[in-house]
């Protein structure tokens, strides 16, 4: 198994404002989306950008992975955000609206033209139907797409749908995307939550986000942050039931069936137990 990357948790944070991309470096988060595009007014985006790429570059914001979302493709500001992100060199670029694959390699032939570093990845937000329709192909057009980020706020306007507890309008689109990224064998980011005072209705949001498969969360506020990192860590029973599985495994093996707890144990139920193992050593690793 390679190195598992915690993502439990993915804060976007505006770059136009330094004391947010300060106090950054202090949030508990496991990652970060220094923003360029929504969070930034126009006549801001060539300071933030600047901003931004110091930022990435800086080596200052420890072990969490450092993105940077910039401009869609077709909008004034969307090369030179490219070419700069490029060259600061984040662990990932963030892209809006990818729509197809054929973008994809468009984005990553950029990338490399401009001289990204092999250790700078791209992710793709997937928030318009087109996408949702054809969330395969995009997740299996470049290796060097490492992960699905859902713009849930901007797929519920294309659908003309609404924002309900519960999120049934989406659902079908979520398990498209969730279904792309496991067969590409990609991370997958569930979208934001937008009203940061409803504790209880983020909280339910994130426990949905982690029964359906997601990685983690974006979020917008870091009041949000340690929600999602309790709901998308296992639990300490969920840490202890899979090293006892394994074990009685282990144990069992050549014996015919073998069960824990009552459960008949197979392999795909070691391997999900080494994965959720996989997943507490390196949060661990992340958090000391």
């Amino acid at each position: 198994m390679s190195e598992f990357v915690p993502l439990r948790s993915v804060l976007y944070m505006p770059s136009s404002n330094e004391r947010a991309l300060e106090k950054a470096k202090s949030i508990p988060c496991d990652g970060l989306i220094l923003d360029l595009e929504d969070a930034v007014a126009p006549d801001a985006k060539p300071a933030a950008r600047e901003a931004a790429c110091r930022a990435a570059a800086s080596g200052e914001y420890g072990r969490r992975t450092v993105t940077i979302r910039v401009n869609g493709i077709g909008t004034e500001w969307h090369e030179a955000d490219l070419e700069a992100a490029a060259q600061a060199g984040p662990a990932a670029v963030v892209v809006p609206k990818v729509g197809s694959a054929a973008e994809v390699q468009q984005l990553v032939a950029a990338l490399e033209r401009h001289g990204a570093p092999d250790h700078t990845t791209l992710w793709a937000m997937i928030e318009t139907p087109g996408a949702i329709l054809d969330a395969l192909a995009i997740a299996r057009a470049s290796e060097r797409l490492s992960t699905f980020v859902l713009g849930t706020n901007d797929l519920v306007k294309e659908l003309y749908a609404e924002h309900v507890p519960g999120r049934a309008p989406i659902l079908p689109s979520l398990h498209t995307v969730l279904l792309a990224a496991r067969a590409a064998g990609i991370a997958v980011l569930d979208g934001v939550y937008n009203d940061v005072k409803d504790t209880d209705g983020f909280l339910a949001e994130c426990r949905q986000g982690r029964e359906m498969g997601f990685d983690g969360k974006t979020l917008i506020h870091p009041g949000q942050v340690e929600g999602a990192n309790a709901a998308f860590a296992p639990s300490e029973q969920a840490v202890e039931d899979a090293r006892g599985l394994i074990a009685a495994f282990e144990a069992g093996q050549g014996s015919g069936v073998v069960t824990y707890n009552g459960r008949m144990v197979e392999n795909l139920h070691v391997e999900s137990a080494r994965r959720t193992l996989a997943i507490a050593a390196a949060i661990a690793s992340l958090e000391a």
